[in-house]
């Protein structure tokens, strides 16, 4: 087994770092000025700029293995580029390449219909809308998707929606033109895993309402977003169904899968870029008649942090490489493994360069703190902790019964 990048991968690995140096690093303050300016849920002229670069440089829809429109790139493939956008947290959309987008676009590629595609899937990949995954609900544990109550209700040649839902990334943006929602077709199923489906819905359809945006950690994360919205009687075409009646379980493993790898690459890349700026910042200052990098706390913790950085990326890496050679189903402990590895090492990481950085760590001078906030958050999304874990312990004793 090895994990070295293929030459094509590479290639685009250089590139996407040659363009990140060039162009995302140095704009990262004027991206906070442009948040802060105006509205704050409007579109940015900085990220307009970048992708209309990134696009005319080919560095477009690397996510996606199976599209025209795509790179054609294998999980492992694509896992190092991940990890070179995740050190700026915007930098995913630059390439299209961001969530939920990539998640929406991989459900429409492989389940969706020719006219679902043509619809939403092409203007998705030209970077023209963007989408919204509704899954989450306030009222009840949405770590069990099986408990959702948000009903998809057949009403001859439409299906009527309603339910509540939240943290749904990026309903606040105006360009989110559609919804994936996630909801009960058929309540009384006893296989509790056939009745859910996922349907498409207009954003501009009526009974939709954007009720609040969501903060984390009192960030709102605008211009993306996280929202609240409500489904109220929201009548759609029977034809906006996504595979069929009860098969939105189905969707959503097929959907989750890749987008943990995302996930996890991207956040071993903050974790780097923390680890690099423990390192600059240790160097620099002086306590106590000595430099903080020569202090044995520091010295142990940067030491931890490399072992753990790698310790997480090959796991990432195998899981990628188990993905596209055998399979998401027969990697499904490896990828649960790596969504509970990942966040929890660059939660430790980032703490350890806060506190490098004492005071200013947590202020908006570096971008410690937000990261932080951003890592801790994905110890809940695409499922919590305790979920995977006990995914994994059932999976490692089903090999003893």
């Amino acid at each position: 087994m090895t994990f070295d990048p293929s030459p094509r991968a590479q290639a685009l690995i250089t590139r996407v770092r040659a363009f990140m140096d060039e162009h995302v690093h140095p704009n990262e303050q004027r991206f906070l000025r442009e948040v802060a300016t105006g509205d704050r849920w409007a579109p940015l002229p900085l990220i307009a700029e970048l992708k209309d670069k990134a696009r005319a440089l080919g560095l477009w829809n690397l996510f996606l293995p199976q599209s025209e429109s795509g790179a054609g790139l294998t999980n492992l493939e694509y896992a190092p580029l991940c990890e070179v956008m995740g050190r700026v947290l915007w930098s995913a959309e630059v390439f299209n390449c961001s969530a939920p987008d990539t998640g929406n676009m991989e459900v429409l590629e492989r389940y969706g219909t020719p006219e679902q595609k043509a619809r939403w899937l092409k203007p998705l990949l030209a970077g023209e809308i963007r989408s919204c995954f509704a899954m989450t609900e306030p009222a009840v544990a949405s770590s069990d998707a099986t408990n959702i109550e948000c009903e998809i209700r057949r009403d001859g040649d439409f299906y009527l929606v309603s339910g509540r839902k939240w943290w749904s990334s990026g309903a606040v943006d105006p360009r989110c033109q559609v919804f994936i929602v996630m909801g009960k077709t058929d309540a009384t199923n006893p296989d509790r895993h056939r009745q859910q489906s996922m349907i498409l819905v207009p954003r501009d359809t009526p009974g939709v309402t954007v009720v609040r945006p969501l903060s984390v950690f009192g960030y709102d994360d605008a211009p993306h977003g996280h929202a609240e919205l409500v489904f109220d009687q929201v009548r759609v075409p029977a034809a906006n169904l996504i595979l069929g009646e009860g098969r939105g379980f189905e969707i959503a493993q097929g959907r989750l899968g890749p987008g943990r790898i995302h996930h996890c690459m991207r956040t071993i890349g903050m974790a780097e870029r923390a680890l690099e700026l423990m390192c600059r910042r240790t160097l620099a200052r002086t306590a106590f008649g000595k430099r903080l990098a020569e202090q044995g706390v520091t010295m142990e913790r940067i030491a931890e942090s490399r072992i753990l950085i790698d310790q997480a990326r090959l796991l990432v890496l195998k899981a990628a490489h188990l993905m596209d050679t055998v399979g998401n189903k027969r990697a499904a402990k490896e990828i649960a493994m790596i969504k509970v590895a990942a966040p929890a090492m660059a939660c430790r990481v980032i703490d350890w360069a806060i506190q490098a950085h004492g005071a200013a760590g947590v202020s908006g001078d570096f971008p410690l703190a937000y990261d932080y906030a951003q890592v801790r958050t994905l110890r809940f999304a695409d499922g919590p902790d305790e979920v995977h874990r006990q995914q994994i312990a059932k999976l490692e004793l089903a090999a003893y019964g």
